[in-house]
């Protein structure tokens, strides 16, 4: 299945054959990690490189009972295959439970026999199976959107109630309603991330998290990153649920771990502004019956990307409340580019991205949150200020060019290593993977 759009002009004088193989693929997604897997894609194809994509609809459906989201065009350059067979979820069953690709492999396997493809990058592979590792002989790179290789629940949250810092997985996931999968205490895991050449972190403290948690492989800090192109300097949206009054906004997937019923604690005694929640998710009814009669907490549903620059515009900040261990967060950097400060929890990668870009603040608690909520209210200077200092980390460490300059030199590093010839590679400076 290929989708068109405008053709873009290709920088690729030699272009390069990628294959990204991944459960998920918008619109056939849920959070962050598609989004990235869905810029990184195209931005690769309208650089002339040929990207073909591998992702599981049934695994979607399995999870997603109301059909894909959003509307997200490809570059031509861009082939998706969207995997479905004749057994719908229990060949999803089947690879939850024992980490073989099964009723999905010959096509894999033959797709990438029949493409010679140079570079083959995994991403979510919790429902194609690990044994897809093994495939070709290409530079293979493993994108750790998540902690799936280190927690059969993807999100380091134990029993549905707190972060995990002593694990009890089979207890957790009998809790959390999913098969216990014993294939994690064999050698499986172990045999199959050696195929890897490269893994790479969203964030310092995933990629951390990772080697605590005993795996030996290679693992570099790769940030996620936001087109310039999808941040035009243009007048936004008219926004139908603003008022006069100054707002706080919460962007994301509406569930227990992100934590927005803890704003709505907040704001339920702080009448100072309004609270803007956009999205949506399987939390959202509970949401919204705890902020019944709370006449300062909106919700405004999904929103397209187009219309959430206008909120992040006008906002005083942006308001990340997750309470588990996000790897990244995505709209942080969304916020940046429309010069908006963040307040976000102090947990995870969160801390990590407000101090490099000294954007905002964090908290630790209610208390606390209202304070640096205060600040931005009172202080227009202040908002102005680290909102600035947002836009320029944005523009040093998270746009696209910054991205594939690292990407393409920990390939090319790769290549070397590997004793891997492409003429594309001659155009890339040579470097190391310690000087990345």
């Amino acid at each position: 299945m290929r989708t068109d759009s405008n053709r873009h002009p290709s920088t690729a004088i030699h272009p390069l054959k990628f294959l990204m193989i991944t459960t998920f693929y918008p619109p056939y997604n849920f959070g962050g990690d598609g989004i990235y897997i869905y810029r990184l894609c195209n931005e690769l194809a309208r650089r002339g490189h040929k990207v073909d994509i591998v992702h599981s609809v049934e695994a979607y459906e399995l999870l997603e009972k109301g059909g894909p989201k959003g509307h997200y065009p490809n570059h031509p350059n861009i082939t998706v295959y969207p995997l479905k067979t004749s057994l719908g979820f229990l060949s999803s069953l089947a690879t939850q439970q024992t980490g073989r690709s099964y009723f999905k492999r010959n096509f894999i396997k033959n797709l990438i026999k029949k493409n010679n493809y140079d570079i083959i990058h995994y991403h979510n592979m919790s429902l194609i199976g690990l044994e897809v590792l093994s495939y070709g002989e290409a530079i293979k790179l493993y994108h750790t959107h998540e902690h799936w290789l280190i927690c059969p629940m993807h999100v380091l949250w134990k029993y549905n109630r707190e972060v995990c810092t002593k694990p009890a997985c089979i207890r957790c996931q009998l809790l959390g309603k999913r098969p216990p999968q014993f294939w994690r205490y064999s050698t499986y895991l172990e045999k199959q991330l050696k195929h890897v050449d490269m893994f790479l972190s969203p964030s310092l403290f995933t990629r951390q998290k990772h080697l605590e948690a005993g795996l030996q492989i290679p693992i570099m800090h790769l940030p996620y990153f936001l087109p310039t192109r999808e941040t035009p300097d243009e007048p936004t949206d008219l926004l139908p649920h603003t008022t006069d009054r100054p707002f706080f906004l919460f962007v994301g997937r509406l569930e227990k771990i992100k934590g927005v019923q803890n704003l709505i604690r907040v704001f339920k005694h702080y009448p100072s502004c309004n609270l803007l929640i956009a999205g949506d998710g399987e939390y959202e009814e509970i949401l919204k019956k705890q902020a019944r009669n709370i006449s300062n907490v909106i919700f405004l549903g999904r929103l397209p990307y187009q219309q959430l620059r206008g909120y992040y515009k006008k906002a005083q900040a942006l308001l990340v409340s997750s309470i588990c261990y996000e790897v990244f967060g995505i709209i942080i950097i969304e916020a940046f580019s429309q010069k908006t400060p963040v307040i976000a929890n102090n947990l995870g990668a969160l801390p990590e991205v407000i101090k490099q870009s000294g954007g905002g603040f964090v908290y630790d608690s209610d208390e606390e949150l209202v304070e640096h909520m205060e600040k931005f209210r009172q202080n227009h200077h202040l908002r102005t200020e680290l909102g600035e200092k947002g836009y320029r980390a944005y523009k040093k460490y998270w746009t696209e060019e910054y991205h594939l300059k690292k990407y393409f030199g920990i390939i090319k590093a790769l290549a070397i290593k590997k004793r891997i010839k492409h003429p594309f590679f001659e155009q890339i400076p040579e470097t190391s993977l310690d000087t990345l």
